[in-house]
């Protein structure tokens, strides 16, 4: 899959001022994020929300760790906007349009790096990893969610019945990511999975509800134009057999957390220099 920033940043902004009223899955998702996080014995004084959306997570964070000054990046201004907007005139947060492969803080700046379901949107994970990496202080959590390759398979196999085109988004395997953690010079990685489904009554309301929260198939390489009516009473056939007894339609969603620390680097050795006389034996 080949990411387009500006694509991902155009979408997103246009999905952002009604973003919370359809993003269920986001909050679900936050929810079991900051249950992971409870379980930390942690006091950040400085807190970094990656892909902090029109804020949520944020204002979660700002609430949980009262003391902290929180900072917030998305790569989408709308979101920025709306985040604005929703924030509390007592607990201001430090919102910024900002691309979290090129961060605009020093390093060794935060205590804890936050990041729900945003990685997964991110083209070059080595790189987003090594910066991340660069801001947490030494012995700083990066704690975060995103999402694995079987999210919305029932989709994805039935755009296969259909055409050979990309349809929906690719994401990577937990396996990998958690070495891309590694190489980035965290240590203690721990990797878990879960997956959660959502359903509809019909295939229309779950491709509304993605567009409506900008994650739609955003892939550069997709094929674009609208979706005629034929091919989609052909995906709507497809996409029936998955259909429940209940009568509801499954979407399911392969949900990745991790979490790590900076490694806090080695102390410096405190060198002596001695002279020590040798003589050579006679």
């Amino acid at each position: 899959m080949s990411l387009d920033k500006n694509l991902i940043a155009q979408s997103f902004s246009q999905a952002a001022e009604r973003y919370e009223e359809f993003a269920l899955l986001q909050q679900e998702v936050a929810s079991r994020v900051f249950e992971r996080l409870s379980y930390m014995r942690i006091n950040p004084k400085n807190i970094l929300d990656v892909g902090c959306g029109t804020g949520y997570c944020s204002r979660q964070l700002r609430e949980t760790f009262g003391r902290s000054k929180v900072s917030a990046i998305d790569l989408a201004p709308g979101m920025i906007e709306e985040a604005k907007k929703n924030q509390s005139l007592f607990r201001k947060i430090n919102y910024q349009v900002a691309d979290a492969d090129e961060l605009p803080f020093d390093d060794n700046q935060f205590d804890l790096i936050f990041s729900n379901l945003t990685i997964q949107w991110m083209p070059d994970l080595k790189k987003t990893f090594s910066e991340l990496n660069r801001v947490l202080k030494p012995g700083g959590l990066l704690i975060f969610s995103t999402l694995g390759p079987d999210t919305l398979i029932e989709l994805k196999e039935s755009w296969r019945q259909v055409d050979k085109s990309v349809h929906v988004n690719e994401f990577i395997d937990m396996h990998i990511v958690g070495d891309q953690v590694f190489n980035a010079h965290f240590e203690n990685t721990v990797m878990d999975r879960d997956v959660i489904t959502l359903t509809y009554k019909t295939l229309i309301g779950l491709m509304r509800d993605l567009k409506a929260i900008g994650a739609h198939n955003i892939d550069s390489e997709r094929q674009r134009g609208l979706l005629g009516k034929g091919k989609f009473n052909q995906l709507n056939q497809a996409y029936e057999k998955y259909r429940w007894s209940d009568g509801n339609l499954p979407a399911t969603y392969e949900v990745i957390y991790g979490h790590a620390w900076k490694k806090q680097g080695q102390p410096k050795a405190d060198y002596h220099t001695y002279k020590v006389d040798i003589q050579k034996p006679e």
